[in-house]
């Protein structure tokens, strides 16, 4: 990397060379911290679901899958040996993203976008990607919304209840019970079957951040054994540098989810173009450049990655990022470095979200029984070399911890991991 740029970041308190280990240890206290009810970034929900009590049998199930873009319905059906299809499959945009909502307006969108499935149903297993508090019942209770969704009447409801009331309002007879789940949960769930892992985890990376994991029964936090969801993106134990805080200055929800404002696709885009132009502002490129940067109001991650997957730093042949404009190749350099720096940061921050997680399932000692790690996710999964640094920088911070692990990527994990969650006590 060019010196100008290590030192530009530097200045604003972007540092390349983080210490993993540390900040792992950091993340593992606050996870602790907020297990014994003590103050902590991160709300770690207890899901009253243990994979173990999982028993699939013959059944048909109403999905919803609520993320950060996208609104997704389908039907699952599991056969008695397990295996499962999906059927009737619709996506949408997800409510609260084109603008205001109010708390009835979101669940009428809901109930709309599932009317197909109108009386013929038991069961709704609804995965909303949001952070929850899950009720015994498997209700769950909205505490925030992130990833710029617009509809802050919801905030305080039960989801479960209010979708079923949006559904006796629309005429529906037969009022399929409701089981709400997070994304992190199903992710988790997904990877469950297989007799050889000793503990589950679920990692998302796309819109949002979050993690699950399965905690072991503990006294000291009057536990059973369960999955946990961690709500990883609140963690604010990382320094911001000033690029994260100008960022999180123009976001819709100011001071809140700072860890994921430094991963996620919502926001590396846009990290992405606060961090270049204020390297503009600071002489780092052309006058010419600096002028389109400048001009520039929309940058998004599939940009910045498909401009660092698609661009060869060593032959200097650079994929064009600006339309109608052709930067000189020290400009091309420049972005290449201020960008790549940046998913790789996204790297080393999943990293030890993983990292901790295994550390807190106490499992995974012995190689024939490892802990299962399921990812899901557009930004794990698309952009530029997240996966496989993700991976050197998870194996970097548990150099000698004896932890054996395999990661893995379900097709349509989500989903089915969400119908599993119906068989929960069968």
């Amino acid at each position: 990397m060019q010196s100008n740029v290590k030192k530009f970041l530097a200045t604003h308190g972007f540092y390349l060379d983080l210490d993993l280990p540390k900040l792992t240890n950091e993340v593992l206290l606050d996870m602790n911290n907020s297990l014994s009810g003590k103050q902590a970034y991160q709300d770690m929900f207890p899901t009253y679901l243990d994979p173990s009590a999982i028993k699939i049998k013959e059944k048909s199930v109403i999905v919803i899958d609520a993320g950060g873009t996208n609104f997704r319905s389908s039907l699952v059906t599991f056969k008695n040996d397990g295996s499962s299809f999906i059927s009737q499959f619709e996506k949408t945009k997800m409510p609260g993203t084109e603008g205001e909502l109010s708390k009835k307006e979101f669940f009428e969108h809901i109930a709309k976008n599932i009317e197909r499935f109108k009386d013929s149903y038991d069961e709704i297993c609804f995965c909303f990607s949001y952070a929850m508090t899950i009720t015994e019942n498997l209700d769950g209770i909205l505490t925030n919304f992130s990833k710029e969704i617009q509809a802050p009447e919801v905030v305080g409801s039960y989801i479960g209840t209010e979708l079923k009331e949006a559904l006796k309002a629309q005429g529906w007879s037969k009022i399929p019970q409701v089981i709400i789940l997070n994304d992190a949960a199903a992710a988790l769930i997904s990877g469950t079957g297989n007799p050889k892992y000793s503990a589950y985890i679920g990692l998302i990376l796309g819109t949002g951040l979050n993690c699950a994991y399965l905690q072991p029964a503990k006294k000291e936090f009057e536990l059973k054994k369960q999955i946990i969801v961690c709500e990883s993106a609140k963690f604010g134990g990382f320094k911001n540098s000033d690029f994260d805080i100008l960022l999180d200055e123009k976001s819709l929800h100011p001071g809140t989810s700072p860890y994921e404002k430094l991963c996620s696709g919502a926001y590396l885009g846009p990290l992405a173009l606060e961090t270049i132009q204020v390297a503009a502002k600071e002489g780092l490129f052309s006058n010419g450049c600096a002028d389109i940067i400048e001009k520039t109001t929309k940058l998004t991650l599939i940009e910045v990655s498909d401009f660092l997957e698609k661009s060869n730093i060593e032959t200097g042949q650079f994929f064009p990022l600006f339309k109608d404009a052709t930067p000189n190749q020290d400009d091309y350099k420049t972005l290449f470095a201020i960008f790549d720096s940046l998913v790789n940061r996204a790297a080393q921050l999943t990293a030890v979200l993983l990292a901790a997680c295994l550390i807190q399932c106490e499992e995974g000692t012995s190689a024939e029984r490892p802990v299962c790690i399921s990812c899901n996710g557009t930004t794990f999964f698309k952009t530029y070399k997240i996966i496989e640094r993700t991976k050197d920088y998870l194996a970097k911070i548990l150099e000698g911890k004896n932890l054996h692990y395999e990661m893995l990527a379900a097709e349509a994990d989500i989903t089915i991991g969400t119908a599993k969650a119906a068989f929960r006590s069968e």
